[in-house]
């Protein structure tokens, strides 16, 4: 996947040209791109292409440690169900 596939809106490209964007707004830009891909988008690969190419030129910049939190989070499996589940049983 290429980080232009990865990306068809530019969310994240434009939040790497914006001087003074805050970890806040980088998380909110996050959101609406993680809301904005196709249901049949693998988002490991997607966020593993964008990290590949804005992450090593821009170490320390809030959007590159959003995406390395979303991509440790994808691996972290989460409990389904809640109260609901339970209460049926």
């Amino acid at each position: 996947m290429t980080h232009r596939d990865a990306d068809p809106k530019g969310l994240i490209r434009e939040s790497y040209r914006i001087d003074g964007i805050t970890l806040g707004e980088c998380r909110s830009i996050f959101l609406d791109w993680a809301l904005s891909l196709a249901d049949n988008t693998d988002q490991k690969a997607a966020l593993t292409a964008l990290l590949d190419t804005y992450g090593p030129g821009n170490p320390d910049h809030p959007m590159t440690g959003v995406m390395q939190e979303g991509l440790v989070s994808i691996g972290t499996p989460r409990r389904r169900g809640g109260w609901r589940t339970r209460a049926r049983n």
